[in-house]
């Protein structure tokens, strides 16, 4: 039986992406969920993408089930699409074989790191923040990376070729501290876990900026939330960009192939 919780929303559209099934909503307080801000929404009902534009007024019901969220029961109203409306964050970023700079970071443990010292390891990195309130967006990436952190665990040799990086794109709130309790709450070791094998990290908003536009991360704030896109990267032994997931489609098993055979360089 399912356990969905249901919340009205109401706002303007932004953004429409038919290829992702996703609408960008600058809308109203959600009672009993989030404030007012600007997302990303799955919407599964093709019609909408055949008449929502940038501009139209639209209302809706949030459904939030377990790790998924979408909308449903959509209403467009339509309106002049607005000249200059924020679009959704997204740009194309580091390409295969780009080689990463030696970007400074600080991780949980409130330590100065540098992502030059993954070399000699493969390293899978991705970008969170601890209060997301969107499933399928930063929970979802760092379930996976949990999922891909417990089978490297079952195999020891990859284990050791490889180093996990979660990196904060909310440095005001993400201190190492809540990084760090966050961090442990993922990968069930609580107490006595040492973030040796998958770390987590932020810096200035300056440092976590630079980072984030290699990767061709955007993201800004709205209200009290941050709109942000997704980029999930494996960076090779080599210091080089082995691979990069757009998006939230990649699943953990593929990752943990890639993984293996960048191990190997």
């Amino acid at each position: 039986m399912s356990n969905a919780k249901r919340y009205e929303l109401k706002g303007k559209v932004l953004t429409v992406e038919k290829d992702k099934h996703l609408v960008t909503v600058s809308h109203e307080e959600i009672k009993d969920l989030m404030d007012a801000m600007t997302m990303p929404f799955t919407v599964r009902d093709e019609w909408v993408f055949g008449q929502a534009a940038p501009g139209d007024q639209i209302t809706a019901t949030l459904v939030v089930d377990g790790t998924e969220s979408w909308l449903e029961n959509v209403v467009i109203i339509k309106s002049n699409a607005e000249p200059g409306v924020k679009g959704s964050p997204g740009a194309m970023g580091a390409n295969t074989g780009d080689e990463v700079p030696d970007f400074a970071l600080v991780n949980q443990n409130d330590q100065p790191i540098r992502t030059g010292q993954y070399k000699g390891k493969a390293l899978l990195l991705t970008f969170i923040y601890t209060r997301c309130p969107i499933p399928e967006y930063c929970t979802l990436m760092s379930n996976n990376f949990s999922q891909v952190d417990q089978e490297l665990r079952k195999q020891p040799e990859l284990y050791e070729k490889t180093r996990l990086l979660s990196i904060s794109i909310d440095p005001d709130y993400d201190t190492p501290a809540v990084l760090r309790s966050y961090g442990a709450s993922h990968t069930g070791r609580f107490g006595d876990e040492t973030f040796s094998h998958w770390a987590f990290a932020t810096g200035t908003k300056e440092q976590v900026k630079e980072v984030a536009q290699f990767f061709g991360l955007q993201y800004y704030p709205e209200k009290d939330q941050i709109v942000h896109g997704l980029r999930t990267a494996i960076i090779a032994p080599n210091g080089r960009v082995h691979k990069v997931y757009r998006g939230n489609e990649w699943k953990p098993e593929e990752v943990l192939k890639d993984m293996e055979i960048v191990s190997q360089y």
